[in-house]
């Protein structure tokens, strides 16, 4: 077992985390926190960005089977605007782990920060790893819940904002969200302190 296998060598509970929705112009930056089972493997585990949507979707319903425990939050626009999307996304992390119902030993999250991982004084171990969403486990299951809610979300708000495509784009700064931004200028669920959403 490397380092960052599952419990490691001390059996420690470790959750691996992610986010996804950092650079879209419009809905909530979603993170996970999964805890998963060395009993019960789940192949096919891998960064979300490199499976199709159908793969997210069926090892999403395996992770929330077979994981010791799991939890998505998130920031909403407002927050992100307030905040800025770095510490929106920390927020969105932090939600996430208090959200788990067993509290991990170590906290391992994809990129090369760690959100504040003080709990009512505690502090819980945490380690931040650059391509973590393809190399450990935890955190591309929790990549894969955190996508698979997100879209989930923005489907959600294309029935309350059809005019816009979210449903097409999740929010991100595709041509035709562009245009439509153009034609229509934001909803409240677009980003203003995003740049071009900013300009209306």
């Amino acid at each position: 077992m490397n380092q960052h296998s599952l419990f490691g060598s001390s059996s420690r509970l470790v959750a691996g985390v992610d986010e996804a929705g950092r650079g879209p112009l419009a809905g909530p930056v979603v993170a996970a926190a999964v805890i998963l089972d060395d009993r019960h493997a789940i192949p096919g585990l891998a960064d979300s960005k490199a499976l199709t949507e159908s793969n997210r979707e069926a090892l999403a319903v395996q992770i929330t089977a077979r994981s010791l425990a799991w939890s998505v939050a998130w920031a909403d626009a407002a927050e992100i605007d307030r905040l800025n999307i770095l510490q929106a996304t920390f927020l969105a992390m932090r939600r996430a782990l208090l959200g788990l119902r067993l509290r991990p030993e170590l906290v391992e999250v994809d990129g090369n920060r760690l959100p504040d991982l003080n709990f009512s004084g505690r502090e819980i171990d945490g380690s931040a790893i650059v391509g973590g969403d393809a190399k450990i486990p935890a955190i591309s299951a929790a990549s894969i819940i955190a996508k698979v809610h997100r879209d989930h979300m923005m489907r959600c708000f294309d029935t309350i904002y059809p005019a816009y495509g979210f449903r097409q784009h999740k929010g991100y700064g595709t041509p035709a969200h562009r245009d439509s931004l153009t034609r229509l200028g934001p909803c409240p669920q677009h980003r203003r302190s995003f740049k071009p959403v900013s300009m209306f």
